[in-house]
């Protein structure tokens, strides 16, 4: 597994960072607990926090899935390529989106898109690669 391991290290950094930089607006603006803002001005904590909310709620299955594959004999050219795409929509999605005033920058569609044709793109992979069980 070792195409899997080699994107842990990367995507896991990059999670505590977005962590880090919740932690950091918590501290600075002393707000402990995200809050919705009753106006529409850009809280910098919310969206520091809805980005690592965001990763939390997709890589993990993502890597789950690269991993079935490459345990099942997937391609390690095409798990490389599936994670390293997966890793650019990931920062695109936050930080050339979530980060932007008004929640709206150019990297919304690509992150999330991106991000969604990796998952459903691994989860056909591990399918295919394990057609012969299915078959009677």
């Amino acid at each position: 597994m070792s195409i899997s391991s080699s994107f842990a290290l990367p995507l896991s950094a990059y999670y505590l960072a977005l962590q880090a930089r919740v932690v950091y607006h918590r501290l600075k603006d002393g707000k402990y607990i995200e809050h919705e803002s009753s106006s529409n001005e850009h809280d910098i904590l919310r969206a520091a926090t809805r980005a690592q909310m965001n990763f939390a709620e997709n890589v993990p299955l993502a890597l789950a899935l690269a991993a079935i594959v490459e345990l099942n004999g997937g391609s390690r050219k095409a798990l490389t390529w599936a994670l390293s795409a997966l890793t650019v929509a990931r920062i695109l999605h936050a930080e050339a989106e979530l980060m932007i005033k008004d929640y709206m920058g150019w990297g919304r569609a690509p992150g999330f898109f991106g991000t969604q044709g990796v998952i459903a793109g691994l989860a056909g992979y591990a399918a295919y690669l394990v057609k012969g069980y299915w078959e009677l």
